[in-house]
């Protein structure tokens, strides 16, 4: 009733339906010639639990073994040798998920983060990755390695192997990875999210100091001793040189609790396999949840010279123009509270007149166009 509409297309002969079946497929579309790299690539619970099945403390029973073979697509019948023989025979989750990596593959992947050449490429620590000869023998598997990443292992077995061995191993990885974590469980709580007294610390102090700075950046602007940047105005120097330090203010906490977090913590696992989250949303949770924005600008005096009544004329402190200095654990105050409904109702309405604008415009193609159309003979 609103316009909507689907159109269906019928090819009509053998060669039109050949041609279209082999456009068509989806193994033949997995690796896209446009960025040179796989557009498919495992998501959300596999790949969070592809994660932690490649962890070096997951060890199962020949049970749980036994059970898990009969999930790997095309299996031969034969168990792998234990990684463990004594006391009691012991395979790791490396081994399970190697099952589904095509016999014979060699993939090596050195990290391209910043972090020490030992971390990169560690068989130890688990840094970078190491596949060889169709077994995983270090790294983790995460969104890096197997999501739709030029260079990973979907875009290596889809090169070397073809597409329906690309196709084999998102099944096989798949089916043996839910299953595991169907047993094994995953879930996250407020624990998570709770920061160690030490962190807490040091995230009031990231705060605290910056906060400083910004007393001293107002002073120097009230007093008349603030330099105007190239191409600003003084008032406009002053607002960037607060945003910068109150950003400084978040990204410095959000680091303290990212180097606080192990990797036993499971809100820190699902932003690391890369299936849900990112750091500034855990830092976000547990530490500060920073400058609060609309229209890109620090929150406007809606009022006379100020942004609520509840403070006083000309305050232009951060609490005042939308700094959130708590965590979403500890919770927000209610004028901290006003200032991030501010903030999220800005993303509703961009959405809501975006949505409109996109679908006005496709009915003026379409209308447009409607009574263009091309002959047999390629003439318009």
């Amino acid at each position: 009733f609103d316009g909507d509409e689907m159109n269906l297309h019928v090819p009509q002969g053998e060669e039109s339906r050949a041609e279209l079946n082999q456009l068509a497929m989806v193994p033949l579309s997995i690796v896209s010639p446009q960025r040179n790299g796989p557009l498919m690539g495992i998501v959300q619970d596999t790949l969070c639990g592809i994660y932690k099945i490649c962890r070096r403390d997951t060890f199962l029973t020949r049970e749980q073994v036994m059970n898990i073979m009969l999930w790997v697509p095309d299996w031969d019948g034969v168990l792998p040798p234990p990684a463990i023989v004594k006391p009691r025979p012991r395979w790791t989750g490396k081994q399970m998920i190697s099952m589904a990596l095509p016999s014979g593959l060699n993939l090596l992947r050195v990290e391209k983060d910043n972090s020490t050449l030992s971390e990169k490429f560690s068989p130890l620590g688990d840094g970078g990755l190491l596949i060889h000869g169709g077994q995983l023998m270090y790294g983790m598997f995460s969104k890096k390695t197997v999501g739709a990443s030029g260079g990973g292992v979907i875009h290596t077995i889809f090169n070397e192997y073809g597409p329906d061995s690309a196709v084999a191993f998102s099944n096989g990885a798949q089916t043996i990875v839910n299953y595991w974590l169907l047993h094994n469980g995953f879930s996250i709580g407020i624990g998570d999210t709770i920061p160690d007294p030490y962190t807490i610390h040091r995230i009031e102090n990231c705060v605290r100091n910056r906060k400083k700075e910004v007393e001293s950046i107002t002073e120097s602007a009230t007093d008349n001793t603030l330099e105007a940047l190239p191409g600003m105005n003084v008032r406009e120097t002053f607002e960037s040189k607060v945003s910068r330090a109150l950003n400084n203010a978040r990204d410095e906490a959000g680091g303290e609790t990212e180097k606080s977090l192990k990797d036993i913590n499971h809100a820190i696992q699902m932003a690391r396999s890369g299936s849900k989250g990112s750091t500034i949303n855990i830092s976000q949770m547990t530490a500060v949840v920073g400058q609060q924005s609309v229209e890109g600008k620090r929150i406007p005096f809606g009022f006379k010279y100020r942004t609520l009544p509840h403070f006083t004329k000309d305050d232009y402190s951060p609490e005042s123009r939308g700094f959130v200095e708590n965590s979403y654990l500890r919770g927000l105050t209610p004028t901290e509270f006003f200032f991030h409904a501010m903030a999220g109702r800005e993303g509703l309405i961009d959405t809501a007149v975006k949505t409109a604008e996109t679908g006005y415009i496709q009915r003026k193609l379409v209308k447009a166009l409607e009574e263009v159309m091309v002959k047999y003979d390629g003439t318009v």
